[in-house]
C-alpha cells in the first residue's frame, strides 16, 4: 500500500469514528420519552397529591343531609353546595355523611369513625328526629354537645357549623320552644357558627316537600343549600 492509499484509509477510519461518536452523543442527549404506563402513573400521583391537599367539608346529619327520597343524592343540599364550590374553584371537597333516621344518639355513636376524615369544616345537622320522637331535650342537647366536643378535641382548628332546627307543635308548645332554643344556645356556648333554621322557606310548604310533608323535594333542597351557603361561604375564604 502506497503512502497515498494509506493516508486515505486512515482518513476514512477517522471519519467513520467521528460519525459514530456524533450519533452516540445525539442519542445520549435525546430526552427519554415517557411510556403510556409511566404517563398514567404520573397522572395518578398528581391526582393523589391533589386529593390529599383538598380540604374537606363533612356534612354530618340525618335524612335531610342524606337526600332521602331524591332520585340522586347529588341533588341534596350538600351536593348542591359542592357544585357552588366547584364553580368558584375553591379547594374543598364535600363529604356527605348523612344517615336517614339518624338521631343525636346515633350521631354520638358514630362520630369517632366519621372523624377519620379530617374536616376543615364540620357541618352538624342532627336533632330533628329527636324532636319528632319526643326524645328528652336534655339528652338531645347533651348528645350534640358530645359531638361538638369530639370535633374540637381531635381537630381544634376545624370550623364547626350547627344547623338549627324547629319542629311542629305536636309535643306541646313548651317542648317545641325549648327544642328550638337548643341550637342557638349551643352555638353561643361553643362559639360556633349557626344556620338559624335549616328548613327556612321550605318547612311546611307543600310544593317544596315530598308526599310525607317532611322531606324536601329537589327544589326544596335548592333552598336549603342557599340557607346553608349564606353562612358557610364566608368560612371558605
Amino acid at each position: 500500500m502506497n503512502i497515498h492509499n494509506q493516508t486515505k484509509t486512515i482518513f476514512l477510519k477517522f471519519c467513520y469514528f467521528s460519525l459514530a461518536m456524533l450519533l452516540f452523543s445525539c442519542k445520549a442527549d435525546t430526552p427519554k420519552k415517557e411510556t403510556p404506563l409511566e404517563i398514567n402513573n404520573n397522572t395518578i400521583e398528581i391526582e393523589k397529591t391533589k386529593k390529599n391537599t383538598t380540604k374537606k367539608i363533612i356534612f354530618f346529619g340525618d335524612s335531610l343531609t342524606a337526600g332521602y327520597g331524591l332520585d340522586d343524592v347529588e341533588n341534596a343540599f350538600p351536593g348542591i353546595i359542592q357544585r357552588n364550590i366547584d364553580s368558584l374553584k375553591l379547594n374543598y371537597t364535600v363529604v356527605n355523611s348523612g344517615v336517614s333516621g339518624e338521631t343525636s344518639s346515633g350521631g354520638k355513636n358514630r362520630i369517632d369513625w366519621v372523624l377519620n376524615e379530617k374536616p376543615a369544616v364540620f357541618v352538624l345537622e342532627l336533632g330533628a328526629n329527636d324532636g319528632l320522637r319526643g326524645v328528652p331535650l336534655v339528652a338531645t342537647k347533651k348528645n350534640l354537645q358530645f359531638i361538638i366536643d369530639a370535633v374540637k378535641t381531635k381537630y381544634p382548628t376545624t370550623k364547626i357549623v350547627l344547623a338549627g332546627m324547629q319542629i311542629p307543635p305536636n309535643m306541646g308548645q313548651e317542648y317545641t320552644a325549648e327544642f328550638k332554643s337548643i341550637f342557638p344556645d349551643l352555638a353561643q356556648k361553643n362559639e360556633i357558627v349557626l344556620v338559624p333554621f335549616l328548613l327556612e322557606n321550605v318547612g311546611g310548604i307543600t310544593g317544596l316537600n315530598q308526599s310525607d310533608g317532611i322531606h324536601p323535594t329537589k327544589e326544596g333542597h335548592s333552598i336549603l343549600a342557599k340557607n346553608v351557603w349564606s353562612i358557610l361561604a364566608p368560612l371558605l375564604y
